[in-house]
């Protein structure tokens, strides 16, 4: 019998604390530019096509048209949303990767109910199958030594926290718009004439799966635009 050996999992590059510090004083440009050129061929970005995703998307082609772009089709996103994810496609030349959870809706609802009607613990069983589960499988299989996202501290008191470079055991984390502003992004999206996702206009102003996202005039807090209030991240930058 023919042993084929798997694919060695790409190590973590060490960052020392001065690569760290420097990263931190670049422009949003210029940490995606160190990072294609740290990084060669081992960076991904991950992207769920949300109210503002085009400033991101764009900054991130300018600097490396041919970057792998993981997108997670949960089965539950709006239709709008599979538009959007199709038109910024076609428009930036996206290197797109879908990943998709391993059972359909159809099978969630037959074997669990509605998980995200349950609770916070029902809540976040349902992520784990929609959402977490695919992404570790993308990266396991993208393998790169460095993922890229779009997190910006203004969101949530959560990601004030976070810094621009994290480093983790399997891979790096960038965060290169950080400190951007829901201005700063609006001022990007406008000087370049992108559009933002086709729910904005209808008052939905944070865009997840239908069956967990409110619109602006729905809620009292907003804090209840996304998963009911219970949590306000879907696992992903959690647990991955």
């Amino acid at each position: 019998m023919i042993r084929v050996k798997p694919k060695p999992k790409a190590e973590a590059k060490k960052l020392s604390v001065k690569a760290l510090l420097e990263v931190v004083k670049k422009s949003p440009q210029d940490r995606l530019r160190w990072a294609v050129d740290s990084f060669p061929g081992k960076v991904v970005l991950t992207t769920s096509f949300g109210a503002q995703s085009a400033a991101f998307l764009h900054l991130a082609t300018q600097i490396s048209p041919t970057l792998p772009v993981i997108f997670i089709d949960t089965g539950y996103h709006f239709p709008e949303t599979l538009a959007f994810a199709s038109e910024l496609t076609a428009r930036l030349g996206l290197n797109l990767r879908t990943y998709h959870p391993k059972l359909t809706p159809s099978e969630i609802e037959s074997q669990y109910g509605f998980l995200w009607q349950e609770g916070p613990a029902g809540l976040e069983k349902f992520h784990e199958i929609i959402r977490v589960e695919p992404l570790q499988r993308a990266l396991t299989e993208l393998n790169p030594a460095l993922w890229v996202a779009g997190l910006r501290g203004c969101s949530s008191h959560s990601r004030q926290a976070l810094d621009v470079l994290i480093q983790k055991k399997s891979r790096a984390k960038l965060l290169p718009i950080l400190e951007w502003t829901d201005r700063d992004v609006g001022n990007y999206l406008k000087t370049h004439s992108l559009p933002y996702h086709p729910l904005w206009a209808q008052g939905y102003v944070s865009i997840g799966d239908r069956v967990t996202t409110k619109r602006l005039d729905e809620v009292s807090d907003p804090a209840e635009l996304r998963h009911f209030g219970w949590k306000r991240e879907c696992g992903i930058h959690e647990k991955v």
